[in-house]
C-alpha cells in the first residue's frame, strides 16, 4: 500500500452523465470546487474521467465516499485510484519535433519530469511515447 495516494481518481462509465453534472456531483461529493480545488479531463473515447486533486484531500476516503454515493450508483459509474505509471503518450506534437527535444523537455523538473529511459516517436501520428526511469517523473 503506497503513502503517497494519487492525486487523481478514475471515473469510468461516464456516459450517462454529462460534463457538467459530473463536475457538480464530484463538487457535492468532495465539498470542493472545480478548477479552484481540482480539475476533470474527460476521455470520451474510453468512456471516462480523470479527477484531479489540486487540494491536498484524502483521494481514497474520496474514491469509497464516491462508491456509496446514490447518485454514483444510479449512474452505475466506478471511482477508483490513477495508478502510477512510467509510461505516457504526447500527441500533436510539431511535424519537426525530436526524441533529443522531447528527452530534454519531459527530463525537465520545472515541468514536473524526471529522468527519461526512452522516447519511441511516431510521426505519422505527430505523437510519442515516453518511458520515464521511475514513475515519479510523468506528472
Amino acid at each position: 500500500d503506497s503513502a503517497e495516494a494519487s492525486p487523481s481518481v478514475v471515473f469510468e462509465n461516464i456516459e450517462r452523465c454529462s460534463p457538467n453534472c459530473l463536475q457538480m456531483l464530484l463538487e457535492n461529493i468532495s465539498g470542493l470546487t472545480v478548477d479552484a480545488d481540482f480539475t476533470v479531463e474527460l476521455i470520451p473515447e474510453i468512456n471516462v474521467a480523470v479527477a484531479t486533486f489540486i487540494k491536498s484531500i484524502d483521494t481514497k476516503d474520496f474514491v469509497e465516499k464516491c462508491s456509496q454515493h446514490k447518485r454514483v450508483r444510479e449512474f452505475q459509474m466506478t471511482a477508483r485510484l490513477l495508478e502510477s505509471t512510467q509510461t505516457i503518450k504526447a500527441e500533436n506534437l510539431p511535424d519537426s519535433i525530436s526524441t533529443d527535444y522531447l528527452t530534454v523537455y519531459f527530463e525537465s523538473t520545472r515541468n514536473g519530469g524526471g529522468p527519461v529511459s526512452d522516447v519511441q516517436l511516431f510521426p505519422e501520428e505527430n505523437s510519442a511515447i515516453i518511458t520515464f526511469s521511475d514513475h515519479k517523473g510523468n506528472t
